[in-house]
């Protein structure tokens, strides 16, 4: 079956790709992209690389596959040097065992399902592994057509069989959901991720969604410029980037300066514009260092009396909505604080109905001590 809405369904466990393997990378370039990475990548984990177009993420990929030379440094896949620029040694793609989906899928247009799949298979028994695989990625009953006749979703699905086919060290995904609908996109995501879970090889992602490698990367990595900025799993970066660029890079919504007024045993308090916020404590920043600050959209909450009470409440202040702005089941909310700045909460379309929030209408927000991040303004 090859409808979106079945059930997601696999074959046994006979076909999980069990290597154990690796990756360690060092890269680093002049021109014409500028490369300072650093990347690993543990077997069995989804690893996103983000950032602005142009920060050297598709660069990393083909260098990793050899399809572009000019980068110095080393790729290894579990000790296995595919690259190291000191001793000389730079293996050939063809030799590189390494799985690549590439954004516009570069199938075969004159091959079948089955031929595409095929194709990228040496072994004896490449028709069996082929149709193996095309099961895997439930394209039974169409191996007789050709890409001309297969929608965006199915073309990804024989994209990523061709690229599993021949059993890689290494899986490399370039933006593979980027030419699809938004419905076929979280249908593949349900599936990238219960097929991965049989894949115990590294698996390398690249991505201009900060939503798609929320959901499915175990790690992500910050890329600016070709420098390697932040690592670390998307709750963490998200929740602490290491410094105020990294946080806009994340598209944090409420992102501002303050300068740090008193620092508590358990608390450091920061001066917003006129506005004091207690944060957890940081003893990094001495009392007058000017710092970086950001509370997630999804920690401010709203307050009500009534519903709530006032009782252990970080920082509740009163606040004037300017904005409210439905989204997909969510209400983003941007208010006014008492210092005349701007924050944004985000809430479901049942508490703001249940709470009556509309334009021009007073509210209770608190912002959490524990959810309020300090960072230096600028680099580290």
């Amino acid at each position: 079956c090859c409808c979106f809405h079945c059930p997601v369904s696999f074959p046994p466990a006979a076909w999980t790709l069990g290597h154990s393997l690796r990756l360690d990378l060092s890269l680093t370039q002049s021109a014409p992209i500028p490369l300072e990475a650093r990347i690993g990548c543990a077997p069995g984990e989804l690893l996103a690389l983000v950032g602005p177009s142009g920060s050297g993420k598709s660069t990393i990929l083909k260098t990793i596959a050899g399809l572009i030379r000019g980068p110095r440094g080393h790729v290894r896949v579990n000790g296995e040097v595919w690259l190291d620029t000191d001793a000389g040694i730079d293996v050939p793609p063809h030799r590189r065992n390494v799985g690549f989906v590439f954004q516009s899928y570069a199938l075969f247009p004159h091959l079948t399902v089955l031929g595409n799949v095929m194709a990228a298979c040496r072994a004896p028994d490449a028709e069996a592994k082929a149709r193996k695989w095309i099961e895997a990625v439930r394209m039974r009953g169409l191996e007789d057509a050709r890409p001309g006749r297969l929608s965006g979703g199915q073309q990804q699905r024989v994209a990523l069989a061709r690229a599993l086919v021949r059993e890689p060290k290494l899986l490399l995904l370039d933006e593979p959901f980027s030419a699809v609908d938004q419905l076929t996109r979280e249908r593949l995501y349900e599936e990238l991720a219960e097929l991965r879970r049989r894949l115990d090889i590294p698996v390398v992602f690249v991505t201009h969604s900060l939503t798609e490698a929320q959901l499915l990367a175990d790690r992500m990595v910050v890329l600016h410029h070709g420098r390697t900025l932040q690592s670390g799993t998307p709750d963490e970066i998200f929740r602490a980037p290491r410094n105020a660029q990294i946080a806009r890079l994340v598209a944090h919504k409420n992102l501002h300066e303050a300068q740090v007024a008193v620092q508590q045993a358990r608390h450091t308090i920061i001066d917003w514009k006129g506005l004091r916020l207690q944060a957890a404590a940081n003893t990094r920043f001495p009392v007058g260092s000017q710092v970086s600050w950001l509370i997630p959209a999804l920690e401010v909450r709203l307050v009500d009396e009534k519903l709530d009470g006032y009782a252990g409440r970080d920082n509740l202040h009163q606040a004037l909505v300017e904005a409210v702005v439905p989204l997909g089941g969510q209400v983003t909310v941007r208010v006014r604080m008492p210092n005349g700045l701007h924050l944004v909460l985000s809430a479901t379309e049942h508490i703001i109905r249940k709470r009556g929030i509309e334009v021009g209408r007073t509210v209770e927000v608190s912002l959490p001590a524990a959810s309020i991040h300090l960072m230096p303004c600028d680099g580290d």
